[in-house]
């Protein structure tokens, strides 16, 4: 290829023999592609370069490992304190990304692993776009997850690509579409492995045919007459999920595609409200301390083949299952076939619905594989105990893992309650055992506690983190104490919801008031959730200090009302929905009252040192209990609370 003659400081311009033109972002002194100023100026330089001497075609492609575009530099979006920055900020991406669509020779993304948020805009400016197949490609607009909307053109163009349907969808959530998906869903014209994107890149370019077409509903939908129709559908499912008060920005992307087409810039007060609003800057936080959580996984080379689990119960079970689907090798001990047969059922229900071709599905379930005799305990490099809450039956497990596997394994406890020293005092080396504490639902869930008692080996505690985030999860590491950090703040916090309906509350109107505060479930259903069995275990723990717990958690767990996984708890369950009734009027102060102490027992956990500091026990108490994130979390808005 012939090198342009420009130099770029996060771009490289070359032409090739076919007159074709390839533009490789490879953004200076970062792991990782963004949009910042730098890079949209140096886009614009080279459409100057290419408008005066146009290619046949211009490919778009990146130059990093980790992805294609992770989406705009969320440090510049900090910077927005004025309302002429933030107009500023979208009118620049708006106006480039249509000069690109503009452009009279044919152009494409080569989009492999992540092309998120701005890096989608761009690539749906491009006339074409082709996704790699590889597990790591994702594609998304999931600005609304940091309370703002996608303003360089996404609003605009991925309706007209996808339908507006499926781009609301896709917008109001958040969610992203693999390579496979995408081309089915019309956003990627095709999906090719790595080892041809180049070559087929290329023929895409150079065959200039037309783009299929949407289909006529879909076009007929993005329509004018039709589009009040399609908004107010799209208001009520947000409605069921997400308040305005809480989240505005859902609501002004229904606004701003049926009013205005998606041009943010046709309302800018919109634009100007939201950006500087408590609720971006809070979850532009929440962003922050995620990375910060990822970071931790970075400590360690560490990757692990083999899994072994122990106890195919619900935690157990899924924890086995989501590491299979990570694609990791797992096997599953429990006395019995009869007690493993449920977790592999489960398993297969939830790999059925998020994946549809039957090759892969067969793959994922042949790597768990049943271990009623624990043979795979031996060979395996992390090894987790998950059996049910006995201090003395788990350190008899612990005591026999010990004696089998390998001695760099990492041995690991999913204990919800229990102190770690309390378990691994009959080891060989009580050192190497560790806390890999998983929350339920494990599929859902994105936080993983790290817990480490006194003395704790730091390889194994680092090789523990790195397997966290190997199989997609977040780490927090904490010390150990009784109920960590997560159970620790929601044991008081489950435990004065429960008092209050001892008092007379409906269930449902205690629930009715954290809803209303912006949790996305209630504590009595949380109860349900956790399992009232684990909740009657965690015993001192979970009640305060005080000896007795809520009389209606023991009335129900006497009854075998053991929550959501049994199809009864406080409240009933059918086909794992819940069935609530309507609640009452909420008592004035009744949220403030339920969370008191979840408030009080995070600060006390970062003064003792549980956590490191407040921002974790934010990102922990968020991540690990959805506590409302719009709010920063707990200690933040505790903080924003007294100003």
């Amino acid at each position: 290829m012939n090198k342009d003659e420009n130099n770029y400081q996060n771009w490289r311009l070359a032409v090739d023999a076919d007159g074709l033109a390839w533009a490789t972002l490879d953004k200076a002194g970062e792991s990782t592609n963004s949009l910042s100023s730098a890079v949209m100026d140096e886009l614009a330089l080279i459409l100057d370069r290419l408008d005066s001497s146009p290619p046949r075609g211009l490919i778009f492609r990146s130059g990093k490992s980790a992805g294609f575009i992770a989406g705009a530099d969320i440090q510049e979006f900090t910077q927005l304190d004025t309302a002429a920055k933030g107009v500023a900020l979208v009118e620049r991406g708006w106006q480039l990304f249509n000069r690109l669509a503009a452009v009279t020779y044919p152009t494409l993304a080569l989009v492999r692993g992540h092309c998120l948020g701005g890096g989608l805009e761009l690539a749906l400016a491009c006339r074409y776009l082709l996704a790699v197949d590889e597990p790591t490609t994702r594609l998304g607009l999931p600005e609304v997850m940091l309370g703002i909307v996608p303003g360089w053109g996404g609003m605009l163009r991925l309706p007209a690509r996808i339908g507006p349907q499926a781009a609301l969808d896709m917008m109001l959530t958040g969610k992203s579409l693999d390579a496979k998906r995408a081309k089915r869903a019309g956003l990627a014209d095709d999906c090719v492995p790595a080892r041809v994107m180049d070559n087929a890149a290329a023929l895409l370019v150079l065959a200039d045919q037309p783009r299929r077409r949407p289909a006529l509903l879909q076009r007929l939908l993005n329509g004018g007459p039709l589009r009040p129709l399609v908004a107010r559908a799209a208001r009520k499912q947000v409605g069921k999920r997400a308040r305005i008060e809480h989240y505005p920005a859902p609501y002004a992307i229904i606004e701003l595609w049926e009013k205005h087409q998606g041009n943010a810039l046709a309302a800018p007060e919109l634009i100007d409200r939201l950006v500087r609003s408590p609720t971006a800057r809070n979850l532009v936080r929440v962003f922050f301390m995620q990375e910060r959580l990822k970071g931790f996984g970075k400590a360690s080379n560490f990757q692990a083949k083999r899994v072994h689990v122990v106890g195919a119960g619900v935690m157990g079970g899924d924890i086995a299952a989501w590491c299979a689907l990570r694609g990791l090798t797992v096997t599953l001990q429990d006395q019995g076939m009869e007690r493993i047969a449920p977790a592999l059922q489960r398993a297969y229900a939830a790999y059925a619905k998020r994946i549809r071709d039957p090759y892969e599905l067969r793959s994922a379930m042949d790597r768990l594989i049943p271990d009623p005799e624990g043979h795979g305990a031996r060979s395996a490099d992390v090894v987790i105990e998950a059996i049910f809450e006995n201090l003395e039956a788990k350190r008899a497990l612990l005591e026999q893992l010990d004696a089998v596997i390998k001695p760099d394994a990492v041995l690991a406890t999913n204990t919800s309650s229990l102190r770690i020293e309390d378990l691994n005092s009959c080891l060989s080396r009580p050192g190497r055992l560790i806390g890999i504490h998983f929350f339920n639902p494990v599929a859902k869930m994105p936080l993983v506690e790290v817990v480490a008692a006194d003395g704790a080996d730091a390889e194994t505690l680092a090789r523990g983190t790195a397997f966290v985030k190997q199989i997609d999860r977040l780490p927090l590491p904490v010390k150990s104490a009784p109920g960590f950090l997560v159970n620790a703040v929601l044991g008081p916090y489950m435990l004065e919801a429960m008092r209050a309906v001892d008092e007379g509350l409906a269930l449902e109107t205690v629930d009715e008031a954290m809803l209303a505060f912006g949790m996305p479930m209630g504590p009595i259903e949380l109860v349900d959730m956790v399992g009232l069995d684990v909740a009657m275990a965690a015993g001192k723990s979970l009640a305060g200090g005080n000896a007795e717990p809520p009389r209606c958690l023991v009335e129900h767990y006497n009854a075998g009302h053991l929550g959501k996984k049994a199809g009864r708890g406080f409240y009933q369950y059918r086909a794992g929905k819940v069935a609530k009734g309507v609640p009452g009027t909420v008592p004035a102060g009744l949220a403030e009252r339920l969370l008191a102490p979840l408030l009080d027992q995070t600060q006390k956990l970062v003064s003792d040192g549980v956590v490191a500091d407040a921002d974790l026990a934010d990102a922990g108490v968020i991540f690990g209990t959805g506590f409302a994130p719009f709010t920063g979390g707990p200690l933040h808005y505790m903080r924003n609370r007294s100003a």
